[in-house]
C-alpha cells in the first residue's frame, strides 16, 4: 500500500495484467499481446492470501524454479481480491483430488515431461553453438585452402650464374630446358643408352665419356706415353717400329 501511494505520487503507473488460474498453477500474462510473464506452477505456491483491510490487495508466494527463491507476488485488484484467493483455493483442491484419482501418476507425469522440456531446450541450445562452431571451421578452412598452394606444385628455383650470366655445368644435373640468352632453346643432348652395344666383330665401340687412363693397362698406357714423348723428340712412325732418325733438314 505504501509503494502504491509512493508510485501515484509520482505519477506512476501500476502495469496491468491478467491472470489465468487453473489445477496446473497461476500464469501471469499481459493483457494485450497474452505474453506469459510468470508461469507459477501450483504446487511451488505455499501461501495464498487477501488483504481484510483493504479489497483491492492480494498476494501469493511462490519458489521459483531456477532460483530456488521464494518469491512474493503482490496484486492490486479491482475490489475483487477475495474472489480470486478464493479461486486459487478451489484450483487447489481440483488439483489434490485429481492427484487422488490418478494415484499420483499425472503430477509424475508432468514433472516428466517438464524436465523432458527443458533438457530438449537445453539440447537444441548446445547444438546451435555447434552448429555455430562448425560454420567458423569450415570458413576457416576454405580461407586456407585459398591462400595456400595446390598439391604437388614446385616453385621453381632460378639457377645461380656466374660473372659471365651462365649456368655453370653440371655433370650430375639433369637436362634443363632453359633457353639462351637469344631466345632459342639448345640442342638436346643425345640420351646414352645404358645397353651395351657393340660392332660387327664384337668389340665394344670407343666411348670418350666412359673411358678413361684407368681402362687402359698399364703397358699400353706406358707405350702410348713413350709414343707421346717420341712425337716430341722427332719420332716417325713406320710400321710398327718406332725410330728417331735425324729430321731431314729440307723438310
Amino acid at each position: 500500500q505504501f509503494a502504491r501511494h509512493i508510485k501515484k505520487s509520482e505519477g506512476q503507473k501500476t502495469p496491468k495484467v491478467e491472470l489465468q488460474i487453473s489445477i496446473y498453477g497461476v500464469k501471469i500474462l499481459d493483457p494485450k499481446t497474452k505474453e506469459v510473464q510468470h508461469n507459477c506452477q501450483l504446487h511451488r505456491i505455499s501461501f495464498c492470501a487477501d488483504d481484510k483491510t483493504d479489497k483491492r490487495i492480494f498476494t501469493f508466494i511462490c519458489k521459483d524454479s531456477e532460483s530456488h527463491k521464494h518469491l512474493c507476488y503482490v496484486f492490486d485488484s479491482e475490489k475483487c481480491a477475495e474472489e480470486i484467493t478464493l479461486t486459487i483455493g478451489q484450483a487447489f483442491d481440483l488439483a489434490y483430488r485429481k492427484f487422488l484419482e490418478s494415484g499420483g501418476k499425472d503430477v509424475e507425469t508432468r514433472k516428466q515431461i517438464a524436465g523432458l522440456q527443458k533438457r530438449i531446450q537445453e539440447l537444441e541450445t548446445e547444438n546451435a553453438e555447434l552448429k555455430n562452431k562448425v560454420q567458423d571451421l569450415e570458413n576457416q578452412l576454405r580461407i586456407t585452402q585459398v591462400h595456400a598452394p595446390p598439391a604437388g606444385s614446385v616453385t621453381p628455383k632460378s639457377p645461380s650464374t656466374d660473372i659471365f650470366d651462365m649456368v655453370p655445368f653440371s655433370p650430375i644435373s639433369p637436362q634443363s630446358s632453359t633457353p639462351t640468352r637469344n631466345g632459342t632453346q639448345p640442342p638436346p643432348v643425345p640420351s646414352r643408352s645404358t645397353e651395351i652395344k657393340r660392332d660387327l666383330f664384337g668389340a665394344e665401340p670407343f666411348d670418350p665419356f666412359s673411358c678413361g687412363a684407368g681402362d687402359f693397362p698399364p703397358d699400353i698406357q706406358s707405350k702410348l706415353d713413350e709414343m707421346q714423348e717420341g712425337f716430341k723428340m722427332g719420332l716417325t712412325l713406320e710400321g710398327t717400329v718406332f725410330c728417331l732418325d735425324p729430321l731431314d733438314s729440307r723438310c
